[in-house]
């Protein structure tokens, strides 16, 4: 049985990491709430920018544009998959580099990556994956960061280095729900706006020429508004992840401040008894 000093000491550093996670609780909470308001801002962006290049893909003959051109058997791919620098966020990362092994094992393509956290960045080095480029610091990430992300993915594209562009990360539902997403963003298929535009306009300097800005934008957008989502996640899953480690911590105080219980009430009885026996060793003699 241990000492009163022992679990004493161990009952003081329990309660530490009990203020720990509670501290992380609350700071996330607080970031969470900011997080899904850089979410509210960055979508109406992004729904009108995938509407604009739908309203000009289909008005331009045969879509013979570098970067929509449609590439069959997909056989060389690049994965922009975005993780956190660091843990205490529960299965956050698992189910990223989970559901990565899967992709990587269920096609027979050949990969190169951009790693948006040092989790993934790890990940495809342990699977001898080319990184292209890396980032970490995911919290300190701007539209710049992932706008050269886009350009990147854009330029092996267009110089048929690759065949599609997918993007994986943590899907921001709410602050206990999150979902996992493989999402392929190039080629996109934009025949859900069909219908909405059908207004020929005239162009300047030329359709192809607005493309080729249009379309890295949509792809550095679609990356922005991912590392938004997943930033969120993560906070909801750190968030979940300490309340759940504070109650664990408050259980196991309950647990130990009984064990104490225990052990000072044996201690005393053993006393007691010392004290009883010396009397009568005494009263013998």
């Amino acid at each position: 049985m241990p000492s009163l000093k022992q679990v004493k000491k161990r009952i003081a550093s329990v309660r530490n990491t009990q203020q720990i996670t509670k501290a992380m609780y609350m700071v996330s909470a607080a970031k969470l709430r900011r997080a899904e308001e850089r979410i509210k801002e960055a979508l109406p962006y992004s729904e009108k920018i995938k509407k604009v290049i739908a309203s000009m893909y289909y008005r331009i003959k045969d879509r013979e544009h570098p970067l929509l051109e449609v590439r069959e058997p997909i056989q060389r791919v690049l994965v922009i998959a975005i993780s956190s620098d660091r843990g205490l966020c529960g299965s956050f990362n698992a189910n990223i580099i989970r559901n990565l092994t899967r992709f990587i094992n269920d096609n027979d393509f050949e990969i190169k990556a951009i790693a948006i956290g040092r989790k993934v960045n790890d990940f495809f080095k342990k699977k001898n994956i080319e990184v292209v480029k890396k980032y970490d610091q995911v919290m300190y990430l701007t539209y710049h960061n992932m706008a050269e992300a886009g350009n990147i993915a854009c330029d092996l594209y267009k110089n048929k280095e690759i065949d599609a562009i997918f993007i994986c990360y943590n899907h921001f539902i709410s602050a206990i729900s999150q979902r996992l997403i493989i999402d392929k963003i190039l080629p996109r298929d934009f025949s859900e706006f069909e219908e909405e535009y059908v207004v020929e306009y005239e162009y300047e300097p030329s359709k192809e020429a607005l493309l080729d800005v249009i379309i890295p934008k949509y792809v550095s957008n679609e990356i922005y508004t991912a590392l938004l989502d997943s930033i969120a996640s993560e906070h909801a899953a750190r968030m979940t992840a300490m309340d759940n480690a504070t109650k664990n911590a408050s259980e196991m105080i309950d647990k130990l401040t009984l064990l104490f219980n225990k052990v000072r009430q044996a201690t005393i009885t053993k006393e007691l008894m010392e004290i009883v026996s010396g009397k009568e060793a005494l009263e013998k003699g």
